[in-house]
């Protein structure tokens, strides 16, 4: 009799939750229900996600107030902007602040250099975070105490000011006592000019440009690989594969949305360059203006002399359009490709 109870209890158990389960599909069901008034839906869908939307809301504020607020400023790139008369009060002079720009003999100079040592920037950091962040991934599997310490070491020279930057640099450069010229004279070879050779600054601005900033990028790309499924590689090393096929085989394939990811981003901000690089480790060397002049530092010495708030918008506005457009064209190169890789 006590069995039969048990027995009678357990189905009538199973049968309730049976029951409770068909109605909470039930009721999935009218939640999504196509019947339901649109006020009634949007009601629904606020409450699931009202804490997604609380912690999404200081960064939406932020960007809000500081990317999206700002752009009615775009409107000064095209007046005559006087500050006694205010943005919207200030004579409307349409393209002419462009002629400032394109007008001049340095414009295609100054194009050139940004983008063809953007681009080497892009390529260089690219390959370096990639190898610094599959280097660290396998010190850690080894050694944390060395894990810790080389990404202090790699993320150190990311919060030094390009101001002293520039003097590390000047104290390796200079013709006088620098000590790359010391190294060349022990060697039997004669004194370079660094700063009055122009010729070498794309490869020294390179050099600076990765001691600063590969190793707080590779952060990115480790991210990536330690969110990479550890039984792949226990599966490949079961099969014989050593380090090298490994990261051919698994890391580098797995990685390469976030390459693609990451490089689209930096595409976008091609046209705009990092101003203390190009303006504090040259130190505004004219004398090395040929290979070191960009839009950003060409504009400031404008603005310094000519004070004209005016061309200085013209010229952010025309960065920002372009550098949105190589983002929609290289975006539609990948998608080409492999629409599963691209950004949108």
């Amino acid at each position: 009799m006590k069995n039969f109870r048990t027995q009678n209890g357990g189905r009538n158990a199973t049968a309730l939750d049976r029951t409770n389960l068909i109605s909470s599909q039930t009721f999935s069901e009218q939640a999504n229900s196509p019947s339901l008034s649109f006020p009634a839906r949007l009601n629904r869908w606020r409450r699931r996600n009202a804490t997604l939307l609380l912690m999404a809301l200081p960064a939406v504020l932020l960007l809000f107030v500081f990317a999206y607020l700002p752009m009615i400023g775009i409107v000064v790139a095209f007046k005559d902007y006087r500050a006694a008369k205010g943005i919207f009060d200030s004579d409307w002079i349409g393209f002419k602040n462009f002629e400032f720009l394109f007008g001049s003999g340095d414009a295609l100079k100054i194009i050139f250099n940004t983008l063809f040592l953007n681009a080497l920037f892009i390529v260089t950091m690219t390959i370096a975070a990639l190898g610094i962040a599959i280097l660290m991934n396998e010190i850690r599997e080894h050694s944390k105490w060395l894990t810790n310490f080389y990404q202090s070491a790699l993320l150190l020279p990311h919060f030094i000011s390009y101001v002293i930057v520039s003097y590390f640099v000047f104290a390796f450069l200079n013709s006088d006592n620098g000590m790359v010229n010391h190294v060349i004279t022990a060697a039997g070879g004669e004194p370079v000019s660094w700063y009055t050779s122009p010729q070498y600054w794309p490869t020294i601005l390179t050099s600076v440009n990765l001691w600063k900033h590969a190793g707080f990028n590779s952060i990115i790309y480790l991210s990536g690989i330690l969110a990479i499924n550890p039984d792949y590689y226990e599966a490949a090393r079961i099969d014989g594969a050593n380090k090298w096929q490994q990261i051919k085989g698994i890391t580098l394939p797995l990685l390469t949305p976030l390459v693609i990811i990451t490089t689209l981003l930096a595409i976008g901000r091609i046209f705009y360059a990092d101003f203390g690089l190009f303006f504090q480790v040259p130190r505004d060397n004219s004398l090395l203006y040929s290979t070191t002049d960009v839009i950003d530092t060409y504009v400031f010495r404008a603005l310094r002399v000519t004070g004209d708030v005016g061309q200085a918008a013209a010229a952010g506005f025309f960065q920002a359009v372009v550098g949105f457009l190589l983002v929609l064209a290289a975006n539609w190169a990948v998608r080409r490709v492999d629409k599963e890789k691209s950004l949108f």
